[in-house]
């Protein structure tokens, strides 16, 4: 039977229909706002599967119908997703996940489906409200529920859910999500803005996730399902102990080795000693294979345990660092000798090489998606090969974590570049990881940041960027700076802030646990930004401004103006004028040639040119205003014949333009014949005498001489 519930959300009607569409799946809601609407389906297997992790999809499926649009290219159906699609599902997943509890191992799939938008209405943040609602009112055991939404700020004024048109005026774009006690995670980019207003944005965003939590609440109350009993992997309490007092000493001498390959070559030796003990102990044992099993995943509990401990207790690291203490820190630019722009940054054993290329305004992304946008000039790509860790593994399209670091590096770096009347480039980085022990991402950025500066990209300031982690033992709690791979991993908390030093660019916070405190959050903005200015320092003496130049081989520019009207003889049928003026002043047979001059005009008549060379640049510039240069009426010039008949000459006045001079104005004499005054390739002054009504420029030597 279907059911409707409202709510009036900060001037939005929030509607929720249930009961009628998709009643087959374990929970299903249709949520709407505005014109939004957004279908969420959660599914869950009956039988846990034999895995050490919990296995969670979430889905967020962007439908082009929901906008109008038939999807380009040759199959016309929606394909892989967009990389909005990929971050508006983990967007989902990453609060969600910490309020399953731990051993659970039953699938659980949560769908949504975009069917209709409305820029008004965020369909990611229905998505999110929709996703939290079909678990709660599902059987599936879920701790919710959560909710998100976006926090805009717009002259200082903070405001909720803003539209995208509302965005783009906004120095604030951050989503926090949570349940109702505490915050469990939060994305934000910003234009430099300090850690006091970005708290108070968050705990802002959070007073309205508990009005979204309570409205939840109140629904779940009326039709929620009764949550059915999963099986949770739990291990033997005796045997929990055995592999405790066999391997805890070792496993704690393993894990404070400093450098990463010996510590996790030392980590497995362990593992190794503790699976063959008990394997001797065993031996004949009828059950040994799920004995073993068991062995493994306690053993990886007490390596956890190691790490945790010596952090919550003793206030010791696994490297041996202080709390706020950042790794060793080195890097160069100019590595690489054709590129635009490069650079290696490394902090500890982690160390990212960033490359920045600079390409014209028409090389932007298209982008075929649900929003506003469809196309942008920047671009970060961030790559992780296996061999970063030392190991072998997949090679292949990016997958979900590498599209997500790449983004969240594009929100720092956008915020300092030049905009695009200033500095008219299609910019791109990408970010090849060389080594990694934790904060990758981080790395990405000071490098990404280097390289641009290398290139001559006039950012407004640097952008560093810090990874903060925390282990948290009910009420006692450590905060971390600058966190490496086992403390990411074995930690509550990995709180990614990046900015410059006047304030925060982007931020990102994971939890593992159910939420955190202001307390916490105040805490480790207030140290990433002292580490943040402690890496922009050493990033400055590597680097201390962009450069004033272009590198050798980037692009080169020029830009005019020509009238909206000029445009299609600039163009000329077929794009033939164009062609060959690419062609004559690049010196090339193909316009597809790499030595080409590339040509943009937009139908304003903003005409930029892009080539290497500054000459080739110019000899097209120069094609162009001959083109569209306008003859004025009374005005003298020098011009070229270029036919002579008998009613008089044809003077070219430069390539593409020329006029008739009649026989009657060739002199003040009298002619009798065109040849006694000119001949074809004599240089003679005219004066323009105006274009008569059937469009032909008229010129006259006779009153050019007088």
């Amino acid at each position: 039977m279907k059911k409707t519930y409202e709510l009036d959300f900060y001037g939005k009607n929030i509607v929720v229909e249930t009961g009628e569409l998709a009643k087959q799946s374990n929970g299903s809601v249709l949520v709407r706002s505005g014109e939004s609407v957004v279908l969420t389906n959660s599914v869950m297997s009956k039988k846990a599967i034999d895995a050490d992790f919990f296995p969670l999809m979430v889905v967020y499926q962007e439908k082009l119908y929901s906008v109008g649009k038939i999807p380009g290219g040759f199959i016309k159906r929606e394909g892989r997703p967009t990389d909005n699609a990929t971050l508006s599902a983990r967007l989902i997943d990453r609060p969600l996940r910490p309020l399953f509890a731990d051993g659970f191992r039953n699938e659980v799939q949560v769908i949504n489906t975009v069917l209709s938008v409305d820029p008004k209405s965020s369909p990611e943040m229905m998505a999110m409200f929709g996703s939290s609602l079909s678990l709660s009112i599902s059987d599936i055991p879920f701790d919710g529920p959560i909710a998100g939404v976006v926090v805009g700020r717009i002259n200082g004024e903070l405001i909720i859910n803003p539209s995208e048109k509302e965005l783009e005026n906004s120095d604030i774009n951050l989503i926090v999500a949570g349940t109702k006690d505490a915050i469990n995670m939060v994305e934000s980019s910003a234009s430099e803005v300090s850690e006091e207003e970005m708290i108070d944005a968050i705990m802002y965003g959070h007073e309205a996730i508990v009005k979204l939590v309570e409205f939840q609440e109140m629904i779940v109350k009326e039709i929620g399902k009764e949550k059915v009993e999963v099986e949770l992997v739990k291990f033997d309490e005796d045997l929990v102990k055995e592999v405790n007092d066999f391997a805890k000493d070792d496993m704690y001498k393993a894990v404070q080795i400093k450098e990463k390959l010996k510590k996790y070559e030392a980590i497995d030796t362990v593992i190794e000693n503790t699976i063959n003990h008990f394997n001797e102990k065993n031996e004949g044992s009828d059950n040994i294979e799920k004995l073993i099993s068991n062995v493994k995943k306690i053993v990886h509990d007490v390596e956890a345990d190691a790490v945790r401990s010596i952090i919550v207790k003793d206030k010791i690291r696994p490297d041996g660092r202080e709390m706020k203490e950042i790794r060793d820190l080195s890097g160069s630019v100019d590595l690489l000798p054709r590129t635009h722009g490069s650079s290696v940054f490394t902090r500890g054993e982690t160390q990212a090489l960033a490359v920045t290329t600079l390409g014209a305004l028409n090389e932007h992304q298209i982008i075929d998606g649900l929003g506003i946008e469809d196309q942008k000039r920047f671009m970060l790509h961030y790559n992780f090969p296996p061999f970063c860790v030392g190991e072998t593994g997949r090679y292949g399209p990016p997958g979900r974590r590498e599209v997500g670091h790449g983004a969240l590096g594009e929100k720092a770096l956008l915020q300092v570049l030049p905009n695009e009347e200033d500095f008219p480039y299609t910019i791109r980085i990408v970010s090849e990881v060389l080594e990694s022990n934790g904060s990758s991402s981080q790395a990405t950025i000071c490098a990404g940041c280097m390289s641009l500066m290398a290139a001559g990209v006039p950012i407004k300031a640097p952008v560093a960027g810090i990874a903060m982690g925390l282990v948290k033992d009910e009420d006692d709690y450590t905060v971390l700076t600058d966190i490496q791979g086992l403390e990411d991993h074995m930690g509550d908390m990995d709180f990614k802030v990046a900015g410059t030093k006047d304030g925060i660019c982007a931020l990102q916070m994971d939890i593992k646990i159910k939420g955190v405190t202001k307390e916490i959050m105040k805490e480790a903005l207030e140290d990433a930004k002292e580490a943040r200015i402690k890496i922009l320092d050493f990033m400055t003496s590597v680097i201390p401004n962009p450069r004033k130049e272009l590198g050798k081989y980037a692009p080169k520019t020029e830009r005019f103006k020509i009238k909206p009207e000029k445009i299609k003889e600039v163009i000329g049928r077929g794009g033939e004028t164009i062609t060959k003026i690419i062609q004559d002043a690049s010196n090339v047979i193909s316009v597809n040639d790499k030595n080409a001059v590339k040509i943009d005009i937009d139908e304003e008549g903003n005409v930029i040119l892009y080539h290497t060379d500054k000459e080739v640049i110019t000899r097209a510039l120069d094609m162009i205003k001959d083109l569209t240069k306008e003859v004025e009426k009374g005005e003298i010039y020098n011009g070229k014949v270029v036919k002579v008949e008998a009613f008089g000459c044809f003077v070219e006045l430069w390539p593409g333009t020329e006029g008739l001079v009649h026989i009657s104005h060739l002199a003040k004499e009298r002619v009798e014949k065109t040849e006694d005054v000119v001949k074809v390739g004599d240089e003679i002054l005219v004066k323009s005498l105006g274009y008569d009504n059937r469009g032909r420029l008229n010129l006259s030597r006779k009153e050019a001489i007088e």
